[in-house]
């Protein structure tokens, strides 16, 4: 099974200095999409509706990138839409490539009462894409609320003649807005995105997994706090520190009741903090030293086990792990508003049972770049998880509540 570690390109970001000193007025419109893990090994995707004819795209949803992208496959831009100069390529941490002609269109998500139409959004349609970037799906909505997303001026109308991701890059800097800014400035709904999910790998074994309720779940675009169904208690409010992403400061992490093991202070160069939270990463992405320092706290035997699997990514008989709740928990302590967040993931989360064959269970940790923790859905998985835009004073948080089963 490929592991996604992240859609996240090094050229995007939130810029929400920018987005703070935007004028807009009090929005109530909120959309309930349902999604689901199945066409992409483990991370969400759901559907949006292109153009006057709301034709139906099913795309992953990313918070760790900006851009919306279709497959040229699977959507050819109509009369109604505007084509432009503009393209944009984009590269991302999986290794995974797109290059694609900006248009301008219609973009709907949503449903019934809820449906959200935004008319002249910028959207790239993808006419060079490496064969691991959309698999199944036929799309990527970057969810970053980034007033910034580069594009490059050409020469000539870029939807008919299609440039390589070479020449793109010879173009023009240009800035477009990605989709969640645009509805945002129109003062369509709030600059907030939500998640209810409850697995990072696929649930095997219940006859159709598209089906199973462990597969499927819910983003919740202009709000979250409003889907009390979803959720139980307060909100914990993670402080994001920097523009690049939902840029987070790790403090610690603790195995069990193990005394805290401390998170590097300094993020790798060309990061701007230590960690990220990232719904486009299916697993808890940690650099060698602080996976060496976190394995180092398990038990012998569970340790060998644990090592071995997310070293190899290995599917493990289920019968080797014995009972879950022999296994400790994994706290991640990160910078909050007011004082330290302590986020849990239980071991049913970075463990994910019955995934990729019944009986088998599949180490939702990976081996990342030194000093950088990406926070994908394991630790998502635990909580309803509100990417707040409008947070401190516009320079975002990302809230966390228990989740409802």
């Amino acid at each position: 099974m490929k592991k996604n570690i992240g859609h996240w390109p090094a050229t995007k970001g939130r810029g929400l200095s920018s987005k703070a000193s935007t004028q807009r007025t009090a929005v109530a419109n909120v959309a309930r999409i349902p999604i689901t893990n199945i066409y992409m090994d483990g991370d969400y995707t759901g559907i949006i509706k292109l153009g006057n004819s709301e034709k139906p795209l099913n795309v992953i949803l990313d918070t760790g990138s900006s851009a919306l992208a279709l497959d040229a496959k699977k959507y050819t831009p109509s009369t109604a839409d505007r084509t432009t100069n503009l393209a944009q390529t984009d590269s991302y941490g999986d290794g995974s490539t797109w290059t694609g002609a900006v248009i301008r269109t219609t973009v709907t998500i949503g449903d019934g009462e809820s449906q959200i139409p935004l008319p002249n959004a910028n959207a790239a349609i993808a006419y060079q894409a490496s064969s691991d970037m959309f698999r199944q799906a036929d799309g990527i909505l970057g969810l970053a609320y980034a007033p910034l997303d580069d594009a490059f001026e050409m020469p000539k109308d870029t939807w008919k003649n299609q440039y390589s991701s070479t020449e793109v890059r010879t173009g023009k800097g240009q800035q477009i807005a990605p989709y969640l800014t645009q509805l945002a400035t129109a003062g369509v709904t709030s600059d907030k995105i939500a998640f209810y999910t409850l697995r990072s790998a696929i649930h095997v074994g219940t006859g159709n997994d598209a089906t199973d309720p462990l597969n499927n779940g819910y983003m919740i675009v202009g709000g979250g706090e409003e889907s009390t169904d979803l959720y139980t208690g307060e909100f914990q409010s993670v402080k994001v520190l920097d523009d690049a992403w939902y840029s987070t400061n790790l403090k610690q992490v603790i195995v069990g009741s193990s005394s805290p093991i401390a998170a590097r202070l300094q993020g790798p160069q060309g990061m701007p903090t230590n960690s990220i939270i990232d719904s486009g990463t299916n697993s808890l992405n940690l650099g060698q030293q602080l996976l060496n320092a976190v394995l180092a706290k398990f038990p012998a035997s569970q340790r060998s086990v644990l090592k071995s699997a997310i070293l190899g990514q290995e599917l493990v008989p289920m019968a080797e792990l014995g009972s879950l709740n022999d296994w400790p928990t994994i706290s991640f302590v990160l910078q909050g508003d007011t004082g330290d967040v302590k986020l849990v993931v239980t071991p049913s989360n970075y463990w994910q049972t019955d995934a990729g064959q019944v009986g088998y269970a599949l180490p939702a940790i990976t081996l990342g770049e030194p000093g950088l923790a990406i926070l994908g859905l394991p630790l998502m998985n635990g909580y309803f998880t509100i990417f707040d835009g409008e947070a401190d004073g516009g320079k975002g948080a990302v809230l966390f509540a228990s989740i409802k089963k």
